[in-house]
């Protein structure tokens, strides 16, 4: 459907049983955000709220929550996507389809961006503080925006060709902020704003920034895409919405047409303030750190503009769901990228960055009768140097051997269960240390900074994984041991203090699980040590979440009769992942009680959301 604006997509939400509108008064200070939460949680509607306290705007959420609604909403679209992807990738397959490519061609052609006259676009100037003040967490810096599209271009090379659209939060207020003139944007030099800031540092010269608010679907989405170089932002958009991305030019900056909001401002070199705290999608606060401060050039909005918003915490969040439509959306893009890789799966139960899962072929011919990992090896090392994936901690590999094909990494026990299965921990663990993490992560000592570490699992199985059904031993539960699943115990332990006393502590867990475990130690694969061993072992998703959000392969990362030869580190025993929250990790996302309390009314008899959910 070809959308030209939010409330079109909005109004045909409702319209199909898909919208609900929240006439209640909400206060954008944690009210608007804790009914997001709840209504996404039981998989909701979209939301619309129309009476904002101390607001004159309408903001809405849950647009993208479920997978079924942006299939609806990308309808004409997003069946050409993956098919534009690679072609685009792979020029050549088009003589061997030049009908089908030709089509395509033809399409991506009337997808070009359409310049038009500001003067016609009927937008208003307003300032910062008459947006919708939309705070999410209670210990959050200020209200942030989180579904804008960043708008930058190429100092050297202007023009809307060289441009790059993209989503990086902002904040719009609180912190060392003088009120109204200045906002935050989080990015990294990497990026591609980053890039563009850096050049335009070079020649002294403050980056001309627009931030695009609301405005058809297809450009929200364009914002978040990681798609491949030389591929227009804007142009993509127009191709997932079925119609040209529209803008103009005024004060020499460039005004996205159909968007609901726009800010201009400019970025000056070494400009950086405090930005932050912010409840991130590893399900814990981003701390406050030195970032980028925009200078307010103006701020636009549209007659009856709405203000879209997305919620960020620990998964599944809303943000889950963009995961499942970028994969949707560029099909087997990182298959055609990486020789020998099968299937890759960013696990989103732990934070996505932290955990990845993937298969690949073992064609390597030198190693065949010994079944090691040795093309995985390769493969790995490309998955680890590609885009988004190179912020993965933990990369779990494997590749199957004849009448062996391991599972879906989709499936992520049965994946887990396979490595560990097959896995040799004196020769298929491979680190990489004192490297660079995501800027969220915060299980390293030092901001960006951290490792990273391989398993590979190829050849026969090695250990037959024992569960809690085949070996119920009380001894177990009485040191406060679970089972997660077959072959992962989760162990408790006191406090984290340092890690000098760290290595006297998993000493004496590792002496402890040789006592308890004796008659069967070689059935357990891996120890998980925790603060609340019952919590890791309450469901896979904490299983998942703590270990790999709150672990530091290089630092936390331990086994059995471990040693090291010739440099590489390896184990005789289980692994173990000492888990526990350690002082320097960012704190845990909490809801507030008394909000969640104060939202009640919306679900009881007479509220908007009674019987919606």
């Amino acid at each position: 459907m070809a959308y030209a604006t939010l409330e079109e997509c909005l109004i045909d939400l409702e319209n199909h049983g898909q919208l609900v509108r929240i006439h209640e008064e909400v206060d954008p200070n944690l009210e608007a955000a804790a009914i997001h939460m709840r209504v996404f949680e039981k998989k909701g509607p979209a939301l619309l709220f129309e009476n904002l306290k101390g607001c004159n705007y309408r903001a809405a959420s849950n647009l993208f929550g479920t997978m079924e609604r942006s299939r609806y909403i990308f309808r004409d679209g997003i069946e050409l996507i993956p098919e534009f992807i690679k072609l685009r990738q792979n020029p050549t397959e088009a003589l061997k389809h030049i009908g089908s490519s030709l089509s395509l061609l033809f399409k991506g052609i009337k997808s070009i961006p359409q310049k038009v006259s500001f003067t016609h676009l009927n937008f208003k100037d307003i300032s910062i503080h008459q947006l919708p003040m939309i705070k999410h967490w209670p210990e959050d810096g200020g209200a942030f925006i989180t579904l804008p599209q960043v708008y930058s271009e190429d100092i050297d090379s202007t023009g809307v060709k060289n441009s790059n659209l993209g989503m990086y939060r902002i904040q719009l207020n609180g912190n060392d902020y003088i009120a109204g003139d200045e906002i935050g944007l989080h990015y990294q030099l990497h990026r591609g704003i980053g890039i563009h800031q850096t050049k335009s540092n070079a020649h002294h010269q403050p980056l001309k920034v627009s931030i695009f608010v609301g405005g058809p679907p297809a450009n929200v989405v364009a914002a978040v895409m990681p798609l491949p170089e030389g591929v227009s932002e804007l142009k993509f958009a127009g191709l997932l919405g079925n119609r040209r991305f529209k803008y103009a030019i005024h004060d020499g900056f460039v005004i996205s047409a159909d968007a609901d909001f726009v800010i201009t401002g400019l970025v000056y070199p070494n400009d950086n303030k405090p930005e932050g705290p912010f409840g991130d999608h590893l399900g814990y606060y981003s701390l406050k750190h030195p970032f980028p401060v925009m200078k307010v050039h103006k701020v636009y909005a549209k007659q009856n503009a709405i203000w879209p918003f997305t919620v960020v915490g620990r998964p599944p969040q809303e943000d889950t769901a963009f995961g499942q439509l970028i994969h949707e959306l560029t099909g087997e893009a990182i298959q055609n990228e990486i020789p020998g890789l099968q299937e890759v799966h960013a696990v989103d139960a732990a934070g996505v960055h932290p955990l990845l899962l993937a298969t690949g072929s073992e064609r390597y011919t030198p190693y065949q009768n010994q079944q090691q990992p040795s093309e995985l090896l390769t493969i790995a090392s490309h998955i680890l140097g590609t885009g988004q994936l190179s912020l993965a901690k933990y990369l779990f590999i494997a590749a199957g051997a004849e009448n062996d094909k391991p599972p879906s990494p989709k499936n992520v026990s049965q994946f887990l269960q396979y490595v560990l299965e097959r896995i040799d921990f004196k020769r298929d663990l491979h680190f990489q240390t004192q490297t660079s993490i995501d800027t969220l992560d915060y299980s390293g000592e030092e901001l960006n900074r951290g490792s990273k570490l391989i398993l590979a699992a190829y050849g026969k199985v090695k250990r037959k994984l024992l569960s809690e059904q085949q070996f119920n031993d009380s001894s177990l539960k009485e040191e406060g041991m679970y089972w997660v699943m077959p072959g992962v115990l989760s162990v408790p332990q006191n406090k984290f203090t340092d890690y000098a006393k760290a290595e006297t502590e998993l000493t004496e867990v590792e002496r402890m699980i040789k006592e308890k475990t004796s008659g069967f130690i070689d059935s357990i694969a891996l120890l998980v040590v925790a603060d609340d061993a019952a919590e890791v072992a309450a469901s896979l998703n904490n299983f998942l979440w703590i270990s790999f959000t709150r672990s530091n392969p290089s630092h936390d990362v331990y086994g059995i009769n471990s040693s090291v030869k010739f440099k590489h580190w390896g184990c005789a025993g289980p692994l173990i992942i000492d888990a526990r929250i350690k002082p320097f990790h960012a704190p845990v996302l909490h809801k507030n009680p008394d909000v969640e309390s104060r939202i009640d009314r919306l679900f009881l008899p007479g509220g908007s959301l009674y019987g919606k959910i």
